[in-house]
């Protein structure tokens, strides 16, 4: 699948011709929308082909609803012929969706990035009626709000419903999740217009009720009715199982999910486990905001078993109880030339990976390191007892390892590594990913002094 902003094509030599919210340089695309949290889940949402009078499309509607052109309802599936300034509504009416403007490129139009031309009134919240902050998105009707104010919302409907509807068309929510495409939208339309934003005092009340830090599985309350009863392996056999985690069937460590909670899907092993904020366990990593289920199960003494599936308590744990014996892949920007100095220059000092490492995660505890360049989210909240998954434990075993590297006299680094000239663009230089003879020749460990 094509990431958000992409789309995939059968022809990619021919030059951009057009623009919706992307630029098109194919005579056949599809288009794709993200509308959870993860990067992993995407939707169709249209497909396009450039007909033979080279000004108009024909538009096939792959999205799950209904979606308004030039004001005409065009079904899931159905066709529509558009021309240059047509306008493209991504649901049944105007109201609460996104529009988008269809427009022809002249040969000389060189598109640069993303434009996507609509209402400020449609990037609003239904329920504060501002601009959206932390936006999530709720499925299957993908309406959209404040994190903030939809987990209030949430939590309220819980004590009265058995049900969680939407706050703006009352359907049956399912799912709920953190949409970062609409955030940029979002950020690019209070970069515009600043009268827009609200004051920080707000942002604090707002973000201290934001709950929904991954994908929510929300349960709709109903119990089935059966004329007889079946066993959970019958249910499983016919793929009804109504028991989507250990706590929904039997009590642990005192607690037993009801009817109405919310249930979040671990990034590791796909197993579900309730979403629980008031309790100390994690059940995010704080690098990624992704949900892991390893701690909590471990904290609720489950046993591993073949009948859910739960992960590994190594999955998430804490930074200060964690080891590393590699340098990961990914670190000096998987320049492995560097990689290979740092090893050496670690070996060199009698010392090892896991001392150097422990060292710096000290540094970074007492706040002595700049965290600017951290890949990580929330870096400014990140300590030694911060919980983090796998994937962001290397990440940061990466960032404090560059610390390391430029911190190092010159004299302590191998001799081969002290000959080499700085690149001017450090490292974030392109040229070292493709040219071997650059990478190996230049250092990259070190800041910037030319931006491209």
């Amino acid at each position: 699948m094509a990431e958000v902003g992409e789309c995939s094509a059968s022809n990619s030599s021919i030059q951009n011709w057009a623009k919706l919210n992307i630029e098109i340089n194919s005579d056949e695309a599809v288009i794709f929308s993200e509308t959870k949290s993860s990067s992993v889940d995407k939707y169709e949402w249209c497909k396009i082909t450039r007909n033979s009078d080279v000004n108009s499309i024909t538009l096939q509607n792959r999205s799950f609803n209904a979606i308004l052109v030039d004001e005409t309802l065009v079904q899931k599936d159905d066709i529509a012929f558009i021309k240059c300034g047509s306008e493209i509504v991504s649901g049944p009416v105007q109201d609460g969706h996104l529009s988008y403007k269809f427009e022809i490129l002249s040969d000389s139009i060189i598109c640069k990035g993303l434009k996507i031309s609509m209402d400020v009134e449609h990037a609003k919240c239904s329920i504060c009626l501002n601009i959206w902050h932390d936006v999530v998105t709720a499925a299957p009707c993908f309406h959209n709000f404040c994190n903030g104010c939809f987990s209030e919302w949430l939590k309220r409907s819980q004590e009265k419903r058995t049900s969680v509807l939407c706050p703006q068309c009352r359907a049956v929510v399912q799912f709920v999740g953190r949409n970062h495409f609409l955030l940029n939208i979002a950020e690019t339309i209070l970069q515009e217009d600043s009268s827009l934003r609200r004051s920080v005092e707000e942002i604090a009340i707002l973000d201290s009720c934001s709950l929904i830090q991954s994908n929510l599985v929300i349960g709709s309350g109903k119990k089935r009715t059966q004329k007889r009863p079946h066993s959970v392996l019958g249910q499983e056999e016919s793929g009804v199982l109504e028991l989507p985690c250990p706590q929904c069937g039997t009590e642990y460590a005192g607690f037993r999910c009801n009817p109405n909670t919310v249930h979040l899907q671990c990034h590791g092993c796909g197993g579900m486990m309730p979403s629980r904020f008031d309790i100390g366990i994690p059940q995010h990593c704080l690098g990624c905001d992704r949900a892991f289920c390893g701690a909590y199960w471990q904290a609720q003494r489950l046993q591993r078993s073949g009948t859910y599936a739960t992960c590994n308590p190594e999955t998430l744990k804490p930074i200060s109880s964690r080891t590393v014996s590699r340098i990961p892949q990914l670190t000096h920007e998987n320049n492995q030339h560097e990689q290979d100095i740092t090893e050496r220059c670690i070996s060199q000092m009698g010392t090892t990976l896991q001392d150097v490492i422990s060292e710096w995660i000290v540094k970074l505890n007492n706040r002595e390191i700049d965290r600017t360049r951290m890949p990580l989210n929330h870096v400014e909240m990140i300590t030694a007892e911060t919980h983090m998954c796998n994937e962001c434990y290397d990440k940061l075993v990466g960032f404090l390892l560059y610390w390391f590297r430029i911190s190092t006299p010159k004299y302590l680094l191998p001799g081969d590594a002290t000959e080499r000239e700085n690149c001017w663009y450090g490292h974030a230089c392109r040229t070292q990913h493709h040219n071997e003879d650059h990478a190996r020749k230049r250092n990259h460990v070190c800041r910037p002094t030319r931006s491209r």
